[in-house]
């Protein structure tokens, strides 16, 4: 389940996560045509290999996945959304350092660190 890395889902795989997860999820809403969503990967990544398992993180493609971006009000990329038992908690866009990504999540959440 935790593997250190976000997991890149699909609709259906991000409703799966959402309904069952008891654990806060992260999720970075993402375009590949995005220069900041690039910019971003590398240190959600960093982010997830220091905060998993207290948090899971996961990567959606915005352009693959129009719909649940829609349906997630989504206005620009890359976006990160934080859910806590399946209802959304927090909601940040722009690009970040692993060091800020997991500043928010503690002030969203508490210390989530290691």
């Amino acid at each position: 389940m935790f593997s250190g890395r976000p997991s890149d889902v699909g609709g259906t795989a991000f409703d799966r996560q959402m309904g069952k997860s008891t654990v806060p999820v992260i999720v970075d809403i993402w375009a590949p045509w995005c220069g900041p969503c690039r910019a971003l990967a590398p240190e959600f990544e960093k982010a997830a290999q220091s905060l998993e398992p207290r948090a899971r993180f996961i990567k959606l493609n915005s352009d693959n996945e129009q719909h649940i971006a829609a349906r997630l009000g989504i206005r620009s990329v890359p976006t990160m959304l934080l859910f806590r038992e399946g209802k959304e908690v927090g909601r940040i866009s722009g690009a970040m350092s692993a060091e800020q990504i997991g500043r928010w999540l503690g002030e969203q959440l508490g210390p989530v660190g290691r």
